[in-house]
């Protein structure tokens, strides 16, 4: 591992880790195919959202400007009915804060926002997703895998993002090359009674293309 400012990155992979936000405008850095802020969430944070039923975690997919992000989290755990708390809170003020530091890094006004709740292999084969940049963050259960391969082939090494740290992976329409093979994908959970929660942020270049989104102006 070779450490540049306060970002350490495996050359071999093409993944930068860092221990704070601003790492994660590594992403633009030549050769980072992705980047994770690595932190602890606070075990009291944990052990409340790890407490949850599955039916009362928060569930959304919206489109929005990323000053919106604060409000529209608010309404959903209200909806949902989440009683108030610190931890509530935590988790409204962490989405919003990833919005606006993502919507910065990669200069867009407006994110499609997902909350996923998923307790099967939602996403079974590892890929690149057909975007310029994603970032995710799983709040609950199993992180994100990766891992390099060969085109069409599968990692022999898979890694997992930690539970709580948020990932920002380029995608096969990132306007420069980045380092080929970092695949990723959902871990396998079918049938663990695991269920995970997961946020999921889009830069959205065009409106005109998103008109079968939900929005929120």
């Amino acid at each position: 591992m070779t450490l540049h400012q306060d970002i350490s990155m495996d050359p071999a992979l093409g993944v930068g880790v860092s221990a704070t936000p601003k790492g994660l405008s590594s992403i633009h850095n030549p050769g980072c195919a992705a980047v994770i802020w690595r932190r602890q969430p606070l075990l009291s944070f944990q052990n409340w959202i790890d407490s949850l039923k599955p039916e009362d975690l928060p569930r959304a997919r919206i489109i929005l400007r990323s000053e919106m992000v604060r409000d529209a989290m608010t309404d959903l755990v209200d909806a949902t009915g989440l009683p108030e708390c610190d931890a509530r809170v935590m988790l409204v003020d962490d989405v919003a804060a990833l919005a606006s530091i993502f919507a910065s890094v990669m200069q867009s006004s407006y994110l499609r926002l997902r909350l996923d709740v998923i307790s099967t292999n939602a996403c079974r084969k590892f890929h690149v997703d057909t975007l310029t940049a994603r970032l995710i963050c799983t709040y609950r259960g199993s992180g994100t895998q990766y891992g390099i391969a060969a085109q069409g082939g599968e990692p022999r090494d898979i890694w997992n993002v930690p539970t709580g740290s948020p990932m920002i992976l380029r995608g096969t329409l990132w306007p420069a090359s980045s380092k080929p093979g970092l695949l990723h994908k959902s871990p396998p959970i079918e049938g663990t009674g695991e269920t995970r929660l997961v946020l999921v942020l889009d830069p959205i270049a065009d409106l005109e293309d998103e008109s079968h989104e939900q929005f929120l102006h």
